[in-house]
C-alpha cells in the first residue's frame, strides 16, 4: 500500500511542468470536499483560488482512499456532507488531520433558509442553492438536480431559499415500472428520438424520458411566469442527458454540489479556528 501511495504521488508530479510548479504544489494549502450521496460518493480537492484540481467518484468510499488524498495533496481544510448518516472513523480522521467542518443546516451560509423544516432539508439542495447564488447573485434561480431524484430548488435574487419539489429520477422511474408490475421489463436509460412508442420498451422509454422532460419544462414555465429574469440551472448525474432537450436552461455540470460545498467551507473556516 505504501508503494502504491508513492507511485500515485509520483504520477501527480509527472503532470507538473517544472520545478516551480512542483514547489508550488507542495506548499499550496488545499481544501478537501466530501459529498456522500445515496448511491455514490464524490471527493474533490480545491485550491485557494476556488478551482477544483481533482475529483473522484466512488461507489464505496473507504479510509484508504482518503489517506491517499492526504498523502498526495497538502490538505488544510475539509468539509463533509452526507445524506446517509455519520461515519465516525472518517470524521475522526478529518478532525485530527485538517481544519474540519461538518456541514449541517446550522452551518453559516451566504443564503437565507426560508424552508419550514430546515432540519429535514437535503444538504445537497442547500449546497446547490449556495452555488447558484454565487454564480448569479443578482438573479432568481431555479436549480434542477437530475439524479436519483428529480429535485427543483428555488432561490430568489435576494438570496432567500424557499424550497421546491421532489419526484423520482429517470432510473427510479424505470425501476418502479418493473418492480411494481408483473410484465413490464427493466430497461436501460438510453436517448430516444421519438414521441410515439410502438413497442412496450419504446413506450416505457417515451413515458419516462419525455414525461420527465415535460415535467421539467412545465415547472420552468410556471416559475418563469412568476419571476422575471429567472436563471434555470441543470445539474446532477443525468443533467447532461436531459439538458439538450430542455429549453431555456443552462447545464452547470455534474459537480455543482461540490462547488457549493467549497463555498460553505470557506465561509465557515473562521469558525473552525475559533
Amino acid at each position: 500500500m505504501e508503494a502504491l501511495r508513492k507511485f500515485r504521488y509520483f504520477f501527480v508530479f509527472l503532470q507538473l511542468k517544472n520545478f516551480t510548479d512542483i514547489c508550488n504544489f507542495i506548499q499550496i494549502s488545499m481544501d478537501l470536499i466530501i459529498d456522500v450521496g445515496n448511491n455514490r460518493q464524490k471527493v474533490a480537492v480545491f485550491d485557494a483560488a476556488g478551482e477544483m484540481v481533482a475529483m473522484q467518484i466512488y461507489k464505496s468510499l473507504n479510509m484508504e482512499d482518503i489517506i491517499d488524498i492526504f498523502y498526495v495533496y497538502n490538505i488544510r481544510r475539509s468539509i463533509l456532507s452526507s445524506v446517509i448518516g455519520c461515519n465516525v472513523e472518517l470524521e475522526r480522521f478529518l478532525q485530527l488531520s485538517s481544519e474540519y467542518h461538518r456541514f449541517t443546516h446550522n452551518s453559516k451560509l451566504p443564503v437565507q433558509l426560508c424552508y419550514a423544516t430546515p432540519q429535514t432539508l437535503g444538504l445537497d439542495r442547500i449546497a446547490c442553492a449556495v452555488a447558484a447564488h454565487q454564480l448569479y447573485d443578482h438573479h432568481s434561480s431555479l436549480i434542477v438536480q437530475a439524479g436519483t431524484c428529480l429535485v427543483f430548488d428555488f432561490i430568489d435574487s435576494d438570496g432567500n431559499y424557499y424550497g421546491g419539489s421532489i419526484s423520482p429520477g429517470l432510473n427510479m422511474r424505470l425501476a418502479a415500472l418493473h418492480q411494481h408490475t408483473a410484465n413490464l421489463p427493466l430497461i436501460p436509460l438510453e436517448k430516444i428520438d421519438y414521441f410515439l412508442g410502438r413497442t412496450t420498451q419504446q413506450s416505457i422509454k417515451s413515458g419516462v424520458i419525455n414525461g420527465t422532460i415535460y415535467e421539467i419544462e412545465g415547472f420552468i414555465k410556471n416559475y418563469q411566469s412568476r419571476y422575471n429574469g429567472l436563471k434555470v440551472l441543470i445539474t446532477g448525474g443525468d443533467g447532461e442527458f436531459l439538458q439538450k432537450s430542455v429549453k431555456d436552461s443552462i447545464f452547470v455540470g455534474s459537480n455543482f454540489v461540490l462547488k457549493g460545498l467549497h463555498k460553505i467551507l470557506q465561509l465557515n473556516a473562521e469558525y473552525i479556528l475559533a
